[in-house]
């Protein structure tokens, strides 16, 4: 078997011929190990374009191979059957520590095929062994005694955890089911809430709107019918200048002056200055920046409201005029106490007068500080300044 294992070897690659091919010289080679000689010849040699030089390795004649190379060689099939017939009937593997030593021994410990040199000498010493197929005879009744064993009580086990575990599964499925309504119903109940406090809010913000329009809508109306009222009479003034009778000429023009007159002395209405209270911002602040889910249900809807300055300002005004009157008598006693005696009535009045010119100026400069007092409390004040003045 050895001699003819080296027959069956091709000479280049020393391995059991692939693909053997056959060269016009009769040696034969595999067919990769042809393509890499005929690769190293054309890299040093100069040949015709349409013909590839090739060397045999064995006896060294060059052979001309067509175009597409060594694929032209005719195959050797009768030693590619050969080959292949020992490769089915080859002996058993060698030990690759122990070249040329069969590996038919079985160790049971280590469950591998070792050589002889091996149980006596090498790292499987002193191990159980056993031949090949008496260990396959005893394993396969061991393989009826374990299919026995998976048969029994433990499929059963098997079975029962699997039914089991699909029934806890459901279970579980369905406790994550009930989970996700309850949290969709708890948010569609905030979402309700919300909506509601935020209709509430809407509606205070319209029933805002309506007592602003009825705030000034009045006042709107009056001044338009004052814009009419100029109109007409700004028109009856010119057809009177057609007027060629001269009693009806001053009559009309009586009639014009006695309109126009009521007209001039008719107050111009006021302008408020509405003030929106509270906010809607600054109160969701204040209120629902902390709020719990449990308060907001119970969260507070502001109430809207309107005030004009004017009567904002009526309530500070008494204290802020009897403010200045304090301050202006304690002038009055600074100077009698730098003096060392009571003035005289002239000195005092000039003390006044100047103190009240400066108050004047001071209070007809400063915008901000009359809209605080408050439009009475100011002209009385003012009236009071001018006194002394």
């Amino acid at each position: 078997m050895e001699e003819l294992e080296e027959d069956l070897t091709c000479s280049v690659c020393y391995s059991l011929f692939s693909d053997p091919r056959v060269l016009p010289c009769s040696h034969t080679f595999c067919r990769i190990c042809l393509e890499h000689v005929l690769q190293a010849s054309v890299s040093v040699s100069v040949w015709r374009p349409l013909r590839l030089p090739l060397k045999c390795p064995s006896c060294r004649s060059v052979v001309e191979l067509p175009s597409n190379g060594v694929d032209a060689l005719p195959l050797n099939v009768c030693l590619r059957a050969i080959v292949e017939k020992y490769q089915r009937d080859r002996r058993p593997p060698t030990c690759p520590e122990h070249p040329r030593q069969p590996l038919n021994v079985y160790c049971v410990q280590d469950r591998k095929l070792i050589c002889g040199f091996c149980l006596t000498t090498g790292q499987h010493q002193g191990h159980a062994i056993d031949d090949l197929q008496t260990a396959v005879l005893k394993e396969r009744g061991a393989r009826g005694r374990l299919t026995e064993r998976l048969e029994g009580q433990r499929w059963d086990e098997v079975c029962g955890r699997a039914e089991r575990l699909a029934q806890e599964r459901e279970r579980s499925r369905a406790l994550l089911q009930s989970d996700r309504e309850a949290v969709s119903r708890f948010f569609q109940g905030l979402d309700l809430i919300l909506a509601q406090k935020e209709q509430q809010c809407m509606q205070a913000l319209e029933r805002a709107a309506e007592l602003l329009d009825r705030a000034y809508e009045p006042l709107v109306q009056l001044v338009k019918d004052m814009q009419e009222e100029h109109t007409q009479l700004m028109s009856l003034s010119s057809s009177v200048e057609s007027e060629e009778c001269p009693l009806e000429y001053l009559e009309q023009v009586h009639q014009l002056s006695e309109r126009v007159k009521a007209v001039m002395q008719t107050p111009l209405p006021e302008i408020p200055s509405m003030h929106l209270a509270p906010r809607a911002e600054h109160f969701l602040q204040e209120h629902w920046s902390d709020l719990t889910i449990t308060a907001l249900r119970d969260a507070p809807v502001p109430d809207i409201s309107w005030s004009s300055a004017s009567a904002e300002g009526a309530g500070p005004g008494a204290p802020a005029l009897l403010i200045i009157i304090i301050t202006l008598l304690l002038t009055a006693l600074c100077v009698v106490s730098v003096c060392g005696r009571p003035p005289a009535l002239s000195d005092l009045t000039q003390t006044l007068h100047q103190m009240g010119t400066a108050f004047c100026c001071l209070l007809q400069s400063i915008n901000t500080f009359t809209s605080s007092l408050g439009e009475d409390t100011y002209q009385h004040l003012l009236s009071f300044l001018k006194t002394l003045h």
